[in-house]
């Protein structure tokens, strides 16, 4: 096995060995469900989807362990229950189950484990007794606080001095902090929040606390893989692995690899629903097919920034038309292959080069097409197992064109016929009309020399 990941504490790829290759373990930080997730949210979704099949397809199904968490307690919750006078679980369940059909439908599976905040109380009280026990933490005015200067090595995962994180982060500083950089584990509620009783106070968790325990909870640490976006390099993940190996019983180690995603912009700005910039995944596959999303989501490496628009929207479904029409026109070629191209895989075991893979599957789609017969019954079997693996060309190709409507689909297939028989007869205005009648109807003619076929105008 030669898969490389580049790993953001090392800043540069490596060879992947997980410390059990029975249990090859994976975390990657989930929605904080409140509303629902904007196309942005589902980049780290949709990538650590594809390291997933990847590991399983190295590893075993069995073998391989993917925890998500969700943020279920939170100020935005809070407000949001408030507003509308209901308990918190009332929006988190609302929104965690949109999120569910919304990954869903981008062709995400679902993780091992899925542990919410709310649920995991006892474990995170016990890491920051655990924490505070080792004087890595201390409390003042009701808060239980990191110290950050108790870790030597805290910022090697940044790179940032203790004093450039301070300048840079959005950190309050309150009276009570020994440091600036000092961060929340445990604080009061307000009234009308909701709290937990804990050797503390009362009060709730901060945000930092919830994943580390979370992992130990889930998967132990330390961990293989810790994945996520950019934005939560600092503070979310220095921070993490600050309290979590502070929390002792596992050496210096947290996490043997860091991954990150490049952030998903609209224009020049990072999508963000504080911005207002945002493009909700629920109303995007309305409009578009989510193999479509899913498709643009991975045509850039996932490290790089992706700037979001319709156009590229477009481009990926008119990929996706490509690949499905080839497959639409071998309908009667039968695969002699059930597993991918190793050319395939191998671009995917480099840094999930997605990039390099789809232009793989354009290759097996060009063989297809074109070569022999055998080549063609390869080609055939080895485009359906590589997209299969990274979540594509699971649909009928029928069905990827024509849509659901049967009365729609006989209805262009006779209209497809009568043209066909104007055409042989030279009736051109007849064929010209029922062109018309089609265009009418959103149908796309496509005429090639294996014949007629045809799909629904996007």
């Amino acid at each position: 096995m030669t898969l490389a990941l580049y790993d953001t504490m090392a800043r540069e790829k490596r060879l992947f060995v997980p410390r059990d290759p029975e249990r090859v373990t994976m975390y990657v930080c989930g929605p904080t469900v409140y509303n629902y997730a904007h196309i942005g949210n589902a980049r780290p979704v949709v990538v650590f989807d594809v390291l997933f099949r990847l590991l399983r397809r190295l590893y075993g199904e069995d073998n391989v362990l993917y925890a998500a968490n969700v943020t279920d307690v939170d100020d935005k919750i809070n407000r949001k229950a408030a507003d509308e006078g209901v308990p918190i679980d009332v929006i988190t369940d609302r929104y965690l189950a949109a999120y569910h059909a919304d990954m869903g439908a981008l062709g995400a599976l679902r993780p091992t484990f899925e542990p919410r905040a709310t649920q995991t109380m006892d474990a995170i009280i016990a890491m920051i007794g655990q924490i505070m026990r080792a004087n890595a933490a201390y409390q003042a005015e009701g808060h239980v606080l990191f110290d950050t200067q108790a870790y030597a090595d805290y910022g090697a995962l940044s790179r940032r001095s203790l004093d450039d994180m301070v300048a840079g982060a959005r950190v309050e500083v309150a009276p009570y902090k020994r440091h600036p950089a000092d961060f929340v584990l445990w604080k009061p509620s307000k009234p009308g929040e909701p709290e937990w009783p804990s050797p503390f106070g009362p009060g709730r968790p901060g945000w930092h606390i919830e994943c580390s325990a979370m992992i130990e909870e889930n998967l132990g640490l330390p961990i293989d893989i810790h994945g996520g976006g950019n934005d939560l390099i600092f503070p979310h993940h220095e921070n993490e692995r600050a309290q979590g190996v502070c929390a002792g019983g596992h050496g210096d180690a947290y996490a043997e690899y860091w991954l990150h995603n490049g952030f998903l912009n609209m224009g020049s700005e990072k999508m963000s629903k504080s911005l207002g910039n945002v493009e909700l995944v629920h109303t995007l596959v309305e409009r578009w097919p989510p193999e479509a999303l899913r498709w643009a989501l991975l045509a850039s490496h996932y490290r790089q920034p992706l700037a979001w628009s319709d156009e590229i929207i477009a481009q990926a479904k008119a990929a996706l038309d490509t690949l499905y029409g080839a497959l639409l026109r071998a309908e009667d070629v039968v695969p002699t292959a059930d597993e991918p191209s190793e050319a395939f895989v191998a671009a995917l075991e480099d840094d999930l080069n997605t990039p390099r893979s789809n232009a793989e599957l354009f290759a097996l789609a060009r063989k297809l097409e074109g070569g022999s017969g055998a080549e063609r019954a390869e080609a055939k079997g080895q485009l359906l197992a590589g997209g299969a693996l990274i979540g594509f060309l699971t649909a009928d190709p029928k069905a990827w064109f024509h849509g659901a409507d049967p009365a729609l689909s006989a209805q262009v297939e006779a209209l497809l016929t009568a043209r066909t028989d104007a055409r042989r007869s030279k009736d051109w205005p007849r064929a010209d009309a029922i062109r018309g009648e089609l265009d009418e109807l959103g149908v796309v003619v496509m005429d090639s020399a294996a014949g007629v076929t045809w799909r629904l105008r996007a």
